[in-house]
């Protein structure tokens, strides 16, 4: 307690306002029926929820659809409390109120190992971080979609929401009828009650709801639920079959123009001489607009045309003196060379994320010691949507049609870039062509923005070409990690220590998209060590440390950020060590996780439905077929994955089958998890086998998919997946399907071949 007084009473006034702050309640999650502006007689009943006046239920949408289907599970938590079919609930854009910032993804940002987290065994410092960084982030307000969250996010303040407006239409039902609440039914948006024959459907009963106190509220137990744990039709699935689906590139406003864009062929490049006057002589085109650098982008040049033919081949045509990057080309070999080194010096001189006992002085002494060097490249989004926003600058006011994960980021920067209020900016968030966290940056907003600026108040679309979109793109970042365990007599490892390197993601992206900082943010970054110092293997002692790097390449989220190669890091590690021990790679894992019975229930299911232990038959080639595993908690689920590979006739790996076991906590719609789990397990061997980024001269190589392959129908394997039945609360799904696969394909290459894979991809 003294040391916390000192503390405080050094920080003076900072320190009373933060004692102030942390004494206020958090602030509600509800909102108020103010928050929703009356449409055609819509009435609303809290921030979330409105009722028409046939009944339909409208809810107030905050997260952005970009195939992982959140839109039909949120809605099945507001269908459920309500008590109404989907089929009567209609989907309403969110304002840009702090009601609608994204609590949960800040609190999975908090660098705590599973052990502090397992309910009901929560430490005291994680539930009062928890508690903190939950209260900060309601009252930040940032609206992104992001982490793998929104279920987790939404599934106490939209249950909360829905039940809270059901009372108050009971309690209208029974002030109108007099008659008590406990005679009321609810079947289908309908109150009835069954003696007197009397019943009105919710559109009927909302006008005096929304003056009627809830009274106590509660949520329905689960043994009642109807909605949720059902494998309910997506919302969205009809007009996406029908092609009726409106993404942000069908976005037609009146008197379209259209924009392309060129960015200098080397990172970090800019335009220098800029003749215009041969492309402002091809046919349809209007203007040439040199645009600065925004939210971290580059410098670059777009030509408006009144088609986007015309305009992609003006562009093409531009004859443009390009300018270095001052600080000199980039080279990915040459960062990759300098990754390894910095991953071996990382245990001494990074900053350490986990320690336990003495890890140094074990490894300093005698015994048996394993040691592996592993690496992965720089990765691009390649969502199959290109970056494009299409914006409107008139009378004082903007209108965007984006893409985006962040919308309340993307109308800041509008606003900046055309110089109004922010409560000028419109914006529209259609369907996401994919996200993968390239739609958590905005610098394609600022350029359309700044392009429509110049247009006369005629809206324009920017749309980058794919070779725009792969060679500009905000990469994962390349890793490195050099791990060291030392070896007990059973084969079980007494110490362990991990050095890994690589460029922080999370500083350079609030330097990028958070106006209100100012300079350089150097903070440590935790999505840089996740999967390693929270691995969940019993270590008596170890020392899990990270040396952030800033090599120039552009960075940013890549789905399952950190995990997506840490995860490669400790399990193709724990592989290698099952095998100096002369042990089954399962048996030995479950040793380590005496203390963790949801890991081990995860591991036993996926091997148990892989048939682990049992023989394999030879492929339809007479090649031979192995298996390999591999186990990781990312975004508080954790995913245990079966690799089965053989060889083709060229003798590269071919995967036959992947056999998936989650546990998410309370799952909302099986299906819609399970195709999760599937997209990103395709996502996860696209990368494991052929993803890579090479950069020579500072120019990236790979410009399109003939030489950044996707996995193909034809390469993709059987894959199933299976879920664990729990009770506890949501937790992610959109990511932790990625990060298992790629250590799982190596080890099952090694128990085929003989041979380790430290560096990916798989594929030269």
């Amino acid at each position: 307690m003294k040391r916390r007084t000192l503390l405080l009473s050094g920080l003076g006034a900072a320190g009373a306002l933060l004692v102030g702050f942390a004494a206020l309640p958090p602030r509600s999650r509800l909102g108020h029926a103010k928050t929703q502006s009356v449409v055609d007689g819509e009435i609303g009943l809290n921030g979330w929820i409105k009722i028409a006046a046939d009944g339909t239920v409208l809810l107030a949408m905050n997260r952005s659809e970009m195939g992982q289907g959140v839109h039909t599970a949120l809605a099945q938590l507001v269908a459920e409390e309500l008590v109404v079919p989907l089929a009567r609930l209609r989907l309403i854009a969110a304002g840009h109120e702090s009601l609608y910032g994204n609590v949960a993804m800040f609190v999975g940002q908090l660098p705590l190992p599973p052990r502090s987290l397992e309910p009901g065994q929560e430490s005291l410092a994680a539930r009062l971080g928890a508690w903190t960084v939950a209260k900060l982030a309601r009252e930040l307000g940032i609206n992104a979609t992001g982490g793998s969250s929104s279920v987790a996010d939404a599934w106490e303040p939209l249950r909360w929401a829905a039940a809270t407006a059901r009372q108050q239409l009971l309690g209208a039902a029974s002030l109108r009828w007099k008659l008590p609440l406990a005679e009321l039914r609810i079947a289908s948006g309908v109150i009835s009650h069954v003696s007197s024959g009397d019943s009105a459907h919710y559109g009927e009963l909302v006008q005096a709801a929304a003056a009627t106190p809830p009274g106590e509220v509660e949520l329905k137990p689960a043994e009642q639920w109807t909605l949720i744990g059902q494998s309910a039709p997506r919302l969205d699935l009809a007009a996406k079959i029908d092609g009726s689906a409106r993404f942000s590139i069908d976005a037609r406003p009146p008197g379209l123009l259209y924009a392309a864009i060129r960015h200098a062929p080397m990172l970090g490049g800019a335009p220098g001489a800029l003749p215009v006057d041969a492309a402002l002589r091809q046919p349809g085109v209007e203007r040439v607009v040199r645009l600065g650098p925004f939210a971290g982008g580059h410098a670059a040049v777009a030509v408006v045309a009144r088609n986007s033919w015309h305009a992609l081949r003006a562009a093409a045509a531009l004859e443009i003196e390009w300018q270095g990057r001052p600080a000199g080309a980039l080279d990915s070999e040459h960062i990759a060379a300098a990754l390894a080194e910095a991953a071996r010096r990382a245990a001494a001189d990074g900053l350490a994320f986990a320690s336990e006992g003495d890890a140094d002085r074990a490894l300093a002494g005698p015994g048996r010691k394993i040691e592996a060097l592993y690496e992965t490249p720089y990765l691009a989004h390649a969502a199959m949507e290109p970056m494009n926003c299409t914006a409107r600058v008139r009378d004082g006011r903007v209108e965007l049609w984006v893409p985006t994960q962040v919308p309340g980021l993307a109308l800041e920067l509008a606003a900046r870039v055309a110089g109004v209020a922010p409560d000028a900016v419109t914006v529209h968030v259609s369907y996401l062509g994919g996200g993968f966290g390239r739609r958590l940056e905005i610098d394609f907003v600022g350029q359309a923005v700044r392009v429509a600026l110049e247009t006369g108040g005629r809206p324009v679309q920017l749309l980058w070409s794919r070779e725009e979109d792969m060679t500009h793109d905000f990469y994962r970042p390349a890793g490195s990690a050099f791990c060291e365990a030392l070896l007990g007599e059973d084969g079980k490892p007494l110490a362990l220590r991990i050095g890994s390197a690589g460029d922080a993601i999370s500083p350079r992206w609030m330097e990028r998209v958070l106006p209100t900082l100012a300079g350089p943010v150097d903070l440590p970054d935790k999505t840089a060590a996740e999967g390693l110092f929270d691995q969940p293997y019993a270590v008596p002692q170890q020392r899990i440390a990270h040396l952030a790097t800033h090599h120039g390449v552009p960075v940013g989220f890549w789905r399952s950020v950190g995990h997506s190669h840490n995860a490669f890091f400790i399990e193709s590690f724990v592989d290698e060590l099952a095998h100096a021990a002369g042990a089954d790679p399962l048996d030995y894992r479950l040793s380590l996780l005496h203390d963790l019975p949801r890991h081990a229930a995860v591991l036993r299911l996926a091997a148990e439905k892989a048939d682990w232990g049992q023989a394999l038959p030879s492929s339809g080639r007479g090649q031979g077929v192995a298996r390999g595993l591999a186990l990781h908690e990312s975004f508080g689920s954790i995913v245990a994955q079966v690799v089965e590979l053989t060889q083709d006739a060229d003798g590269r790996p071919k995967v036959l089958r992947v056999v998936c076991a989650l546990d998410c906590g309370t799952v909302v719609n099986p299906a819609i998890v399970e195709r999760q789990m599937e997209g990103a397990i395709i996502f996860g061997l696209t990368a494991a086998l052929f993803g890579r980024i090479d950069i020579e001269g500072g120019v990236v190589r790979q410009r399109n998919f003939p030489d950044y392959p996707l996995l193909s129908l034809a390469q993709t394997p059987h894959i199933e997946t299976h879920l664990i039945a729990s009770r506890h609360a949501p937790t992610g799904v959109g990511e932790p399907g990625t990060p298992p696969v790629a250590p799982a394909l190596a080890n099952a290459w090694f128990a085929l071949t003989g041979e380790r894979c430290r560096r990916l991809p798989l594929l030269p």
